[in-house]
């Protein structure tokens, strides 16, 4: 077997390198390595597409957040769509051993293969391309003998290849699969309109030239680009194109069916588009006994048989996902058939100044976000909540350490819970630990247990610790900077070995347990203070998770407090329900306290209204006695603590409260100082004073 990167994988070990959740991207090669520099990657649609919006088409941050995935991981390897992509560089170092069949140093090649199981290295990103979803950048990929390189002769445009070859496997299981059946009319629901044109001309290859192509696309992902100008880069290729609403499939159905008339029953639908509700516009729009082609199982491959299945219509399904090494020459005539149209597209992109994105991008976040998303009892709306949870869904499958961090009240215990669940150890013991609550004397028997008579007090049968209880288990560690140095170092000792003694005793015990700490506060900080060891930092984080606070994510308030309400209302027997005015207060609130504050203020607002609709004043009034509490000192109890009042300490902590709290609530020394009406240089010299 040739060699594809085994060794290059770090976490977990006995993984392969596709599915490894991190490689060694360092430079010097094996004797079976290769080492090509960077010019171009194609990110693939769904990775890129993600990426844009987590970022919010932000230029700058999505090229941060490439950046992070690479350092996070060695490769291009997005952890909330499992996919990378593809690319294009020159070799500059072949290993001793490697049968590199013909290529040499100095060619210029690009990859079959996916980047998700490659070691990489990014120095810079110079370009972003939105339309094509790809990157010009400087730095390498470690290839392998098992990597599929083919040498790049300039017969077709670079972008156009690239594109043409992340879907290389899936034309050729469309033209196998087509080549005996007869088509008069076919559909393709679409995404990139690239990718689009070339599965048109497939049809046409394959059914005839007389056969009607219509394209399918999502009328709120057209981006920059109007309706004229797709129509004119589509003919004659694609016959006709219906722009509708696939989150409404039964509306689109009657849609294309006003819009082809009395047009003959379409045989074959090519869904490239994940959006819900496209594998239901294709399972209607497909005849009895015709063909549905998936391009991916990620776009609702399953949902499309169950829709079928509950119409009681005969489909013939295909998953369509793979890689095939002789697609090569196929895709390039693919391109070269289109290349008029393809030139037409992109004069149409030149001609857009802001030139941002194609007809693929922005869809997802929006509609997604608009709905109340559920997993058990964590309840959210947010993108940014949304794109935490798809990463903690994702690092669940992964039986890797993990750091959970965020401010006191995000509910990071919740987010821990979503990782079990999801884990291969659900099931399995999960032992759960606040570690702020554990004695220092006390620590080590709590943790790995004594044996009997260890010590003045212990158990007579000895008692077993947190790691025997969770063995092939899960153990969360809440507030892990807490621990003593000391325990630190013998936490390490059994997360590195495995192993350890029980207190008292002789025999080594093994541990096999995944451990999920949180804190409040960052590792590293604590790590950069001399508070938490560094060695130990690194062997947790291998991957971390930062729940954003409740005013990051204020699309969530709403949701979270409904859901509140609604156990309260069911616990006591009353239905209450929020004014819009006291939605409106809730959302304006800066929350210092989190989810868990606004839990408290919902049970206190329930409790103390007596009408059934809880107003904005109700809300009001709560809220000003939080901020009036938070700000202002209790007198009466500092004075009746001590015999004499200290006036300037009394006065400083006074003013410390203000500034943190006008800080908390406005978030930028400007603002704030705009709040208290200072200056703002009086204000930052007021926060560096106070250590806000």
């Amino acid at each position: 077997m040739k060699d594809f990167g085994v060794s290059r994988v770090m976490e977990p070990k006995g993984a392969v390198p596709a599915t490894a959740w991190k490689l060694n991207n360092q430079r010097q090669i094996g004797p079976k390595e290769i080492r090509i520099r960077l010019e171009t990657v194609h990110i693939e649609w769904d990775n890129f597409n993600q990426i844009c919006s987590h970022c919010g088409y932000d230029e700058m941050r999505i090229k941060a957040r490439i950046m992070q995935i690479i350092e996070e991981r060695g490769k291009l390897h997005n952890p909330f769509t499992g996919s990378g992509g593809l690319f294009m560089g020159t070799i500059e170092e072949i290993g001793s051993e490697v049968d590199a069949e013909g290529l040499m140093v100095g060619d210029r090649v690009f990859s079959q293969s996916s980047i998700t199981g490659m070691a990489m290295h990014i120095d810079r990103i110079t370009r972003l391309d939105f339309n094509y979803g790809q990157m010009e950048c400087q730095g390498y990929v470690i290839c392998f003998e098992a990597t599929s390189l083919i040498r790049y002769t300039g017969e077709v445009s670079e972008k156009y290849l690239l594109t043409a070859i992340d879907e290389e496997g899936n034309f050729l299981g469309v033209r196998q699969a087509v080549s005996e059946q007869k088509a008069e009319r076919a559909v393709i629901i679409g995404g990139n309109l690239v990718t689009t044109l070339l599965y048109a001309q497939i049809l046409r290859d394959c059914f005839g030239e007389s056969t009607k192509v219509t394209a399918v696309l999502d009328k709120h992902s057209l981006g920059n680009l109007t309706e004229a100008e797709i129509i004119s880069a589509f003919q004659p290729v694609i016959e006709h194109t219906c722009f509708t609403d696939l989150c409404q499939p039964l509306e689109a159905w009657n849609q294309i069916r006003d819009e082809g008339k009395n047009e003959q029953p379409i045989d074959a639908v090519i869904n490239l588009e994940d959006i819900s509700g496209s594998e239901t516009l294709a399972t209607l729009l497909v005849r009895e006994h015709g063909t549905v082609f998936y391009a991916s199982l990620q776009n609702n491959y399953s949902v499309g048989i169950l829709v079928a299945d509950s119409m009681g219509k005969e489909v013939t399904p295909y998953a369509l996902d793979g890689f095939d090494k002789d697609a090569y020459d196929y895709a390039v005539k693919l391109i070269q058939a289109v290349s008029p149209n393809l030139e037409r597209l992109d004069s149409i992109y030149s001609v857009k100044k802001k030139k941002r994105f194609n007809g693929r991008m922005g869809r997802r976040g929006s509609t997604t976000s608009a709905a109340v998303q559920r997993i058990d009892d964590f309840v959210y709306q947010s993108p940014v909540t949304r794109a935490m949870v798809e990463e903690a869904l994702n690092v669940a499958q992964y039986d890797c350490n993990v750091i959970i961090q965020g401010e006191t009240g995000v509910g990071k215990e919740k987010v821990f819970n979503i990782i079990h669940q999801n884990s291969p150890r659900q099931g399995k013991p999960c032992i759960r630990i606040n570690c702020a609550t554990i004695q220092e004397n006390l620590a080590e028997s709590e943790f790995f247990g004594y044996e009997k008579g260890s010590f003045t007090g212990a158990q007579s049968t000895g008692k077993e610790g947190y790691f025997e209880i969770a063995n092939n288990g899960t153990l969360f560690l809440d507030e892990i900077g807490s621990l003593s140095l000391n325990m630190q170092s013998k936490l390490l000792r059994v997360l590195q070995d495995n192993t350890y003694y029980r207190v008292g005793g002789t025999e080594q015990r093994h541990a096999n347990v995944r451990v999920i700490c949180a804190n409040n506060v960052p590792l590293r900080k604590l790590v950069e203070e001399g508070k938490f060891r560094e060695d130990l930092f690194y062997r947790l984080n291998i991957c971390s998770i930062d729940v954003p606070a409740l005013r990051d994510r204020k699309e969530d308030i709403l949701c979270l407090a409904e859901a509140f309400l609604k156990n309260y209302n069911k616990k006591y027997g009353v239905d209450k329900v929020l004014s819009p005015e006291a939605v409106e207060k809730l959302e304006d609130y800066h929350w210092p306290g989190n989810v868990r504050e606004l839990e408290n203020v919902i049970h206190r607002l329930y409790i103390s209204e007596r009408d059934r609709i809880i107003g904005g004043e109700a809300v009001e009034h709560l809220l000003n006695d939080t901020v009036y509490e938070e700000m202002i000192i209790n007198l009466r109890k500092e004075v009746s603590r001590e015999d004499m009042v200290d006036f300037n300490q009394i006065m400083e902590e006074q003013e410390r409260r203000l500034i943190a709290y006008a800080l908390k609530k406005q978030g930028t020394t400007r603002k704030a100082a705009e709040y208290l009406n200072l200056p703002q240089a009086t204000l930052a010299r007021k926060k560096i004073r106070y250590g806000l």
